[in-house]
């Protein structure tokens, strides 16, 4: 009877531990949203994905914090790059293009994350 009430216990803590970890990984994906209204919503959010992400390991959310850091790395680049070639216009361009993409990929990983998908790789 205790073995029942420990293991009941445990699947309890396990899934206390995985509703905190889907909180998480939706807040995240809202920072990265907000970014747009103040950037610095995606630097918290990429701190966030590294702090938690060897609690994620093993589990459906680690494939939507690789999702979340790379939108974040891969948007900095492309915003670096904008930047540089401002001077020649196609900088405004590459700008536009780099936020209809993150917004896509912030729309997409919220709609894999509330069908409770694991994002595809």
């Amino acid at each position: 009877m205790n073995e029942e009430i420990s293991t009941t216990g445990k699947e309890q803590q396990v899934d206390l531990k995985m509703e905190s970890l889907k909180n998480l990984t939706m807040v995240v994906y809202a920072l990265y949203a907000f970014a747009y209204f103040a950037g610095i919503t995606a630097i918290i959010g990429i701190v966030i994905n590294y702090l938690k992400f060897d609690e994620v390991k093993g589990t459906w959310l680690e494939s939507h914090f690789r999702w979340q850091m790379r939108t974040f790395w891969f948007g900095l680049l492309w915003a670096v790059i904008g930047i540089i070639t401002m001077f020649i216009l196609v900088g405004f361009l590459i700008h536009f293009i780099n936020c209809i993409w993150i917004i896509y990929r912030v729309v997409k990983g919220w709609l894999y994350f509330n069908d409770n998908k694991q994002m595809p790789v």
